[in-house]
């Protein structure tokens, strides 16, 4: 049990952070001091959110002797919460590794986390659907279009210019969401004291962030049009 307190103390101070940071990289200058360093400090915030929620999932399904059907549906969907974030920050930061690709990507790191993002949907989905959980019926959804989407880029040539700027930004931005999701889950109705959260508020952070990325894509793909740019940079 004492392990298990001190993971919740990592995964709330880490989660805290990344809520904090998270919009610095967003709104700074793409490349600059301020956002590579930030945008480290929450990759690993989310890294740390990441494993403590694996962890606190893991001993919740497995070792608690208070477990209950409630408890046990809300573990596996902290567990997926982790491999979400997980995906996305990974994928995020690899994309700039093979900025520079001009063939199919099979690296098996990663390919590795958006197939198990991809595959392990299907089961929580259906999970959910088993044990009649809205939230693990349909937001795994998110994850199939996310997990497939990440595999459609690795093992196809790039087909656009700054390709890899593009990716970066939907992988970091697919995070936040997984960030944001987790605190309105379960951080929100603890802290205002609700005993049950419409289900439409597990959605609002995707609802919310997707228009946003699809945005910022519109705006630098104009930008990026106005002057030259050589492949791979």
């Amino acid at each position: 049990m004492a392990g298990f307190e001190l993971f919740r103390i990592i995964h709330i101070i880490a989660g805290f952070l990344a809520l904090v940071v998270f919009w610095i990289p967003i709104v700074t200058k793409k490349g600059g001091k301020a956002h590579n360093r930030v945008g480290w400090v929450y990759v690993i915030s989310m890294a740390a959110v990441a494993v403590s929620a694996l962890y606190m999932g893991v001993w919740r399904i497995g070792f608690d002797p208070d477990r209950t059907l409630a408890s046990v549906s809300f573990a596996w969907f902290l567990i997926y919460i982790s491999l979400l974030s997980s995906a996305m920050a990974w994928y995020g930061m690899r994309v700039l590794r093979f900025k520079k690709r001009v063939s199919a990507h099979r690296n098996p790191w990663d390919l590795l986390f958006p197939g198990l993002l991809f595959i392990s949907s299907f089961f929580i989905g259906g999970y959910g659907y088993l044990i009649d959980s809205p939230l693990l019926n349909w937001f795994p959804l998110v994850g199939v279009f996310l997990g497939g989407t990440q595999l459609k880029y690795w093992l196809r040539p790039p087909a656009t210019k700054m390709h890899w700027f593009f990716q970066h930004m939907s992988g970091m931005m697919g995070c936040c969401i997984a960030t944001i999701t987790a605190f309105t889950v379960f951080g929100a109705p603890r802290l205002l004291h609700l005993e049950s959260v419409n289900p439409i508020i597990w959605f609002f952070p995707t609802i919310v962030i997707t228009p946003v990325i699809v945005g910022m894509s519109v705006y630098y793909q104009k930008k990026f049009s106005k002057k030259p740019i050589s492949p791979g940079k």
